[in-house]
């Protein structure tokens, strides 16, 4: 060979090394967009906890180019890592969350108020019935799962305010939230033990006809007692608390 050629030879036959490496380049592109994809369909919520071994194995590769597409989500701001708890979808943009929760705060405990004096001994029944079934769900959280009970139990108890206009409001706001419902959850799992106690509390306050005003502070306070946990947890340093 002439001095100052170079053989095809030499610069495509890539080592053993750096074809496992370009292979592992491979699979983590591939990672990458598999996660990326279904974080865009909301298959993967904000909350939602991503299991490399899962991710992995659903794959069929190893744990490495996993990690390495998870980091790379990280940078973008998809996901977020925390200690001791793992790789969890971020929340993209939770101002439209916490706005919709001080507004329900105020709107559904009005809402359920204004129904109270309405509700049947089978509503109570029903809504008693469906906080069952939410408690049975704490052995193996599922967040979706839970969401969709909780705002059954809140629809049986105040579906029948009078005021169309009002009731117009809170499922605006609910229709707002969106996927964003399951993030509280997501994030702050114990937040449902609360919720589940807290359930009660308005039930019975309901069924004891207590007073108007303190069913509406007590169903007011637990909506924005959900908004606070979060609060805590993503955002320690802002102000909590609405109205007292």
């Amino acid at each position: 060979m002439a001095r100052g050629k170079v053989s095809v030879l030499d610069v495509a036959a890539p080592s053993a090394l750096e074809a496992a490496a370009l292979a592992e380049l491979g699979k983590s592109q591939r990672a990458y967009a598999w996660v990326k994809e279904r974080i865009a369909r909301q298959e993967f919520t904000p909350g939602y906890r991503l299991v490399l071994g899962t991710i992995a194995g659903e794959l069929g590769m190893s744990v490495v180019p996993v990690r390495e597409a998870v980091r790379r989500l990280e940078a973008e701001g998809l996901v977020t890592f925390e200690r001791n708890v793992g790789a969890r979808v971020a929340m993209v943009d939770d101002s439209q969350y916490r706005f919709s929760m001080q507004a329900l705060s105020i709107l559904e405990g009005a809402a359920t108020a204004l129904a109270a004096r309405s509700l049947t001994a089978d509503d109570l029944r029903q809504a008693r019935e469906i906080n069952a079934r939410m408690i049975e769900t704490l052995d193996h959280f599922d967040p979706s799962a839970f969401t969709r009970l909780n705002q059954q139990f809140h629809a049986t108890l105040f579906a029948k305010c009078a005021n169309p206009r009002m009731l117009g409001l809170v499922e605006a706001e609910w229709g707002r939230l969106g996927h964003l419902r399951e993030s509280t959850f997501s994030f702050v799992p114990g937040r449902a033990q609360e919720s589940v106690r807290e359930h009660e509390t308005i039930v019975a306050s309901i069924e004891r006809g207590d007073p108007l005003e303190a069913i509406e502070k007590i169903a007011r306070l637990h909506r924005s007692a959900t908004l606070d946990a979060y609060m805590i947890h993503e955002h320690p340093g802002e102000a909590l608390g609405l109205l007292i």
